[in-house]
């Protein structure tokens, strides 16, 4: 089921007032020097053709290295689903104060997707699947066949929604990540299937019980602010929804089978070999 929707006409405008009136906050993500940014941001006017926008305070106050023309993503929750849209910058207002980010003037888009809320639970990679995934330092070549090996670490998939992803290394490779780092991430979701491929931030960095492995807790960025990566958010939509599905039909197996076993258990006979 196609979990991507698409917004036109008068629709936008009656979302993104509604999410002005609301007050509810969004991220956008940007490029800055070929690497992907994100800063968080509240919509607060919409005119004829120019939506207004301020940047919220960082903890850390950063520089935020946007320029007139450029394009950026915008992604905001609300109610039902995720709401998406890529647009430009028409003006910028920086703030004398370090503290703020300043406002800016958005070009107004004429489309808006939307991806509903289910997409963005994490749903487990299923058992019956490996799921390798290739993981470098943003700004370092992604094409592996280039990459000298120390420079990327191979892991295991452990979860993945539309929004983020669990990456399991072992130990041994020495994965070199800290938290807030952007990193790039590549894997194929499906043994038939060609790679999917983006940026992602890293938000933790837990070890495993036994010790042996780190895993990265990720969050993606960069999908909204381009017609590829929104084809490449739609890929991951499916991919969620796909895993979802086989795990359910695994655990309705594991159910057809306990209930079977127990079945002959109550009539005093063997149980049968589930093969």
């Amino acid at each position: 089921m196609n979990e991507v929707v698409m917004l036109r006409g008068s629709e936008p405008r009656r979302i993104l007032q509604t999410v002005i009136e609301k007050q509810v906050p969004a991220i956008m993500s940007y490029l800055s020097k070929r690497k992907w940014h994100v800063a968080k941001v509240v919509l607060t006017g919409l005119g004829a053709s120019r939506l207004n926008v301020r940047i919220l305070p960082r903890k850390k106050p950063h520089p935020i290295n946007i320029r007139v023309n450029q394009p950026v993503g915008i992604s905001l929750k609300y109610e039902y689903g995720k709401f998406i849209f890529e647009t430009k910058v028409v003006s910028l207002e920086p703030s004398s104060d370090t503290t703020s980010g300043g406002t800016m003037m958005l070009a107004v888009p004429d489309r808006i997707e939307i991806v509903q809320r289910r997409s963005y639970f994490r749903v487990a990679v299923p058992n019956s699947l490996k799921v390798n995934v290739l993981l470098w330092h943003r700004g370092q070549q992604n094409d592996d066949s280039r990459l000298p090996p120390e420079h990327y670490w191979q892991g295991g998939l452990i979860d993945i929604s539309a929004g983020g992803a669990q990456v399991a290394i072992d130990v041994e490779q020495k994965p070199d990540f800290n938290d807030g780092q952007f990193i790039g991430m590549r894997f194929t979701p499906m043994p038939y299937e060609t790679p999917l491929m983006f940026n992602a931030q890293i938000r933790n960095i837990l070890p495993t019980a036994n010790g042996k492995s780190i895993c990265l807790g990720l969050q993606i960025v960069g999908l909204e602010a381009s017609a590829e990566g929104r084809q490449v958010l739609s890929r991951l939509v499916g991919v969620v929804e796909r895993y979802y599905q086989i795990n359910q039909s695994s655990a309705k197996q594991q159910d057809m089978r306990g209930c079977g076993f127990a079945k002959n258990r109550r009539i005093g006979a063997r149980p049968t070999n589930p093969d």
